[in-house]
């Protein structure tokens, strides 16, 4: 893969520039993320390139007494991971409730939270197209769990088709009280586990009682565990509830990547196929970049990436966090990661060569 330079400052490429709608009715640029379709890898790699070479990030980092890295598109990955792991990283390897919060100055914090905007981490837009092979929720905290299945629902119900499968994927992470009482709260009781809030919400989203299909292996530790269970609500396409065992059982629980990798097996992802992913806004440009890795580059399918809308009036009985700018850094600086890795498997994957891809 040849490398690429990041765009110079003011160099914004007008025909990558989309114009998103915000929910309040205005619009403003917002900053393309990569995207993978059947004209190859490039379209990825320029779309990096883009958004790490954006005005607003760099904008963002001479705020915080940053120098712009210099070299190829690699280094200049590399220098951002490093520079973000000094200012922005709050969370210090504990979970986004326990990040502090940075003490920030008002015109910086608003200078934050314009770049987030610009950055695609705030507002929700439609999904692309008007049907998918598979529709896939991603897990999170026990609030977002019930918001982004009851979004997903929400998009059947207003057209997306569906032609494979509904996928929600969770993990074993064990819930906090303070989840606990936040599911409590809306009625959902019973819970001990990130994957069991996301049952909780399919039960009570699609009207269902039991799965139709339940497997899975209890390892005797979360770290090796699996689980897969199948519901098959009337009128829409089965929707399989799913933990992945972690690629790293040693070290940490699993990931969205491993578990992404995981359904792909399971649910047969082929060449060319459209997937929908559905997560929180602030999340999109950092998960919709996971997905590119570990879905996209092996696979060859298709991803859009779409964040819940918190306007709609089903999903305002549930509590929505306050996104703070520090919130918005973190996730900044998780993008930034996520993009350094799409960008050495995109070049991994070039030197390794077809024979190293599924074929179906």
């Amino acid at each position: 893969m040849p490398e690429r330079p990041a765009p110079p400052p003011g160099t914004a490429d007008p025909a990558r520039t989309v114009r998103a709608t915000s929910t309040a009715g205005g619009t403003a640029p917002t900053v393309p993320l990569p995207s993978a379709t059947p004209t190859g890898d490039g379209v990825i790699v320029d779309g990096i390139s883009g958004w790490i070479g954006s005005a607003p990030l760099r904008t963002l980092v001479a705020r915080f007494g940053g120098r712009w890295p210099a070299g190829d598109l690699g280094a200049v990955l590399a220098g951002l991971d490093d520079f973000s792991a000094r200012c922005w990283d709050f969370r210090a390897g504990r979970e986004r409730p326990e990040a502090r919060e940075p003490d920030l100055d008002p015109p910086t914090a608003e200078l934050v939270r314009t770049a987030a905007d610009t950055l695609g981490l705030v507002r929700s837009r439609p999904p692309h197209r008007p049907r998918y092979a598979h529709l896939v929720v991603l897990g999170g905290l026990a609030h977002a769990c019930l918001r982004r299945v009851a979004y997903a629902a929400h998009l059947l119900r207003t057209g997306v088709g569906v032609g494979g499968e509904v996928a929600v994927l969770g993990s074993f992470r064990p819930l906090s009280e303070v989840e606990r009482q936040t599911l409590a709260d809306v009625g959902v009781t019973g819970c001990d586990t990130e994957v069991d809030a996301l049952d909780a919400a399919v039960r009570h989203t699609f009207a269902v009682s039991a799965p139709a299909a339940d497997d899975g292996l209890d390892a005797g530790h979360p770290h090796h565990s699996w689980s897969s269970r199948t519901y098959r609500p009337a009128g829409t396409p089965p929707v399989r509830v799913l933990a992945a065992p972690s690629s790293e059982p040693q070290r940490r629980r699993a990931h969205t990547a491993d578990t992404q990798r995981f359904w792909a097996e399971h649910a047969q992802l082929a060449r060319h196929d459209e997937v929908l992913l559905v997560t929180a806004p602030i999340y999109v440009p950092f998960q919709h970049c996971d997905a590119l890795r570990t879905l996209a580059v092996p696979y060859r399918c298709e991803i859009d990436t779409v964040g819940v809308d918190p306007t709609l009036a089903d999903l305002t009985r549930l509590p929505e966090p306050t996104l703070t700018p520090g919130r918005y850094l973190q996730e900044i600086r998780s993008a930034i990661r996520s993009m350094r890795a799409l960008h050495t498997t995109l070049a991994d994957d070039e030197r390794a060569g077809p024979s190293s891809r599924p074929t179906s």
